[in-house]
């Protein structure tokens, strides 16, 4: 009789074992990446600058100083297959960058509150225990909100974005954590001439022949 009962219990506790260690070797939140789609936010920061082209030979003005702004967005994901995402994250900016004139030493500040709408291809390696790396590209709209007339040097409203980063997915328990570092340049030379703009005289614009965007950001996404 015990040597029935060792023989039933013996195949049910390896059984058991090996389910035990394939759940440990799964790790957490084993089907998180099966889901056809996800939400989460993303919290950041951004490091904004520009590339400047100067309207003569001399170089009048450079970038002297670029302040770290905040990001925070929302994340849709679609699962396309086993490796890619389309992702679709729209996120508000706060930023603001330093102009230096040469000839006088200005300083001229710019603000620039932009609601960013990107869609990105996201690929994924092959998980590893808790942890999987990824790389994504992509680009969007950008829409500046901080625009002022009334500031010497004035942005364009709109410009379009190209980007690309890599990121990890790190799984918790009860969520997916993901540090992602992405880099982004801009399309359009986002500088209004003074000739354009109402009212203006010749001032900080005329020096300068093309402005475009750059930018760096480090986020936290939460899925």
């Amino acid at each position: 009789m015990f040597d029935k009962i060792l023989k039933i219990r013996i195949p049910v506790l390896i059984l058991l074992l090996v389910c035990s260690v394939q759940g440990k070797a799964q790790g957490n939140l084993p089907y998180v990446d099966d889901k056809p789609y996800h939400f989460g936010y993303s919290l950041g920061l951004n490091f904004m600058d520009f590339a400047v082209v100067p309207a003569n030979i001399k170089n009048d003005v450079t970038v002297t100083a670029v302040s770290p702004g905040f990001s925070v967005g929302a994340i849709s994901d679609m699962r396309l297959g086993r490796y890619f995402n389309l992702r679709f994250t729209p996120t508000l900016m706060l930023s603001e960058r330093t102009l230096t004139y040469y000839k006088d030493y200005d300083k001229v500040q710019v603000l620039s509150v932009p609601l960013y709408l990107p869609i990105y291809i996201k690929y994924s390696s092959e998980r590893k225990d808790n942890y999987r790396p990824y790389i994504l590209a992509g680009g969007g709209l950008w829409m500046d909100w901080g625009r002022n007339k009334e500031r010497p040097v004035v942005l364009k409203t709109f410009d379009g974005m190209l980007e690309a980063g890599i990121g990890c997915n790190l799984y918790f328990s009860f969520f997916k954590l993901s540090p992602e570092l992405k880099f982004a340049i801009g399309l359009n030379n986002v500088i209004t001439p003074t000739s354009m703009r109402e009212g203006a005289v010749f001032g900080e614009t005329d020096v300068i022949s093309k402005l475009t965007t750059r930018m760096i950001t480090l986020s936290f996404n939460i899925e």
